[in-house]
């Protein structure tokens, strides 16, 4: 098979990888990829974005599956573009994806589908906003739109609440409407699921980390870092958190005559009356997908390819014995202003048992540079948590970049719950 991947990230980089080991494919296309996915496969200079640039894309280079790594392709249309031009696509059309592109639509979809989540309103005015959550004290403002994974604002206190909702209502497009929510406490852990509109399999049950500094400390970012599987969630839990969460979700989407076909990505807070959803996404997480993939002890091509082409036989995944933790080292500044241009020293010095998956990184004259804010993750896999986590700390030791800064907790949560 002939597989075209859009997306430039850490993401696409471990999934390029994953790809690159099937004995089915043929060729694989990156566009516009990275240093790291040229490793893999072929980066093609094509704006994944543009609907019309993949189609043209696709169709010239024949490609037999098109698989869509970041969300802004989704809700740009690239899916049901390749839909109209008979292409198979392993990502949903916009109509779908609106699921990740508009808080307020996915609160929608969970109410018509009694998926449990936490109280919210909807606001579009930041005054009558701002008098809300002043009301409430503690809250959850969040953009209604994209906002690469910064548009969350957790608010424990009504200082905080104030000036998150003014902080949001300042972000432009993606804050005109914004979601005001009732703060929900437990651990909040990553439920993906690969779906070809109807029928799903659950992925390794994964735990991002979003703020930037140790112990959840300072601003949200992307992520900057997970591991998995984690102990919070396990075993028939697990199951039937598939079938109150992904299930119906699926259901009211195909009934809007919007099957989903891609990744339906679930973000849990595992609360003392039972798991709710605190926001959807339609695409793989990043850095989850780095450690997830890691994990997968099987053909990933052939799970995409059936999810695009409506086919998936749901059944449990394979899963590789042990558990795989990924660090993320960030640009200096991030997630504000993140400083680029920075040479990066070491990655051959890596140790075998780690794995280095690249995402905002350049190639200039020669060397390897800071091209973005989470520049890198560091990954490995262990026997148990301990032991992944001291190999991806051992190999983040051998990376070297000006400005450079990464968090020392990764799994330490994980680590406090396990026997």
């Amino acid at each position: 098979m002939k597989v075209l991947l859009l997306g430039s990230g850490g993401r696409e980089h471990a999934l390029a990888w994953k790809l690159s080991q099937s004995p089915r494919l043929t060729k694989l296309l990156c566009a516009p990829g990275n240093p790291g996915t040229a490793q893999w496969g072929t980066n093609v200079p094509v704006n994944a974005e543009s609907p019309e640039a993949v189609v043209a894309l696709a169709r010239a280079e024949k490609v037999d599956l098109v698989v869509v790594g970041p969300e802004a392709p989704l809700v740009a249309g690239v899916a049901d573009a390749l839909g109209a031009a008979g292409i198979p696509c392993f990502g949903p059309v916009a109509a779908a994806a609106r699921i990740e592109g508009s808080k307020a639509f996915a609160k929608e979809i969970m109410a018509e589908a009694g998926v449990p989540t936490a109280a919210f309103r909807v606001f579009t005015d930041v005054a009558e906003a701002e008098a809300y959550a002043v009301a409430q004290g503690r809250i959850v403002v969040k953009a209604d739109g994209l906002a690469a994974g910064k548009g969350v604002i957790v608010a424990p206190d009504v200082a905080t609440a104030r000036e998150g909702v003014r902080a949001v209502g300042a972000m432009g497009s993606a804050g005109q409407r914004m979601v005001l929510e009732e703060l929900l406490e437990g651990e909040e852990v990553s439920l993906m699921a690969l779906c070809d509109g109807e029928r799903y399999v659950l992925l390794p049950l994964s735990q991002d980390h979003k703020r930037v500094g140790d112990g959840d400390a300072g601003p949200n970012t992307g992520g900057m870092g997970a591991y998995c599987p984690v102990p919070f969630l396990t075993g028939d839990a697990l199951i039937e958190a598939g079938e109150r969460v992904i299930a119906p979700t699926l259901a009211a989407l195909k009934a809007r005559g919007t099957p989903l076909r891609g990744v339906l990505y679930a973000g849990l807070m595992l609360t003392k009356s039972g798991p709710k959803v605190l926001e959807f996404n339609a695409r793989f997480g990043d850095p989850e997908t780095q450690v997830l993939m890691l994990q997968l002890g099987e053909d990933l091509l052939p799970l995409l390819d059936a999810c695009a082409r409506g086919t998936l036989v749901s059944r449990p995944l394979v899963q590789r014995p042990g558990v795989s933790v990924g660090v993320v080292m960030a640009a200096e500044g991030y997630p504000e202003a993140p400083r680029k241009g920075q040479r990066i020293d070491g990655l051959d010095a890596v140790p075998a048992d780690g794995r280095v998956f690249l995402a905002g990184v350049a190639q200039k004259e020669g060397d390897l540079v800071t091209a973005g804010g989470r520049v890198l993750t560091v990954c490995a896999r262990g026997d148990d948590l301990v032991q992944a986590r001291e190999r991806a700390y051992a190999a983040v030791s051998a990376v070297r970049f000006e400005g450079m800064h990464f968090r020392s907790d990764i799994g330490a949560r994980g680590l406090r719950a396990s026997p």
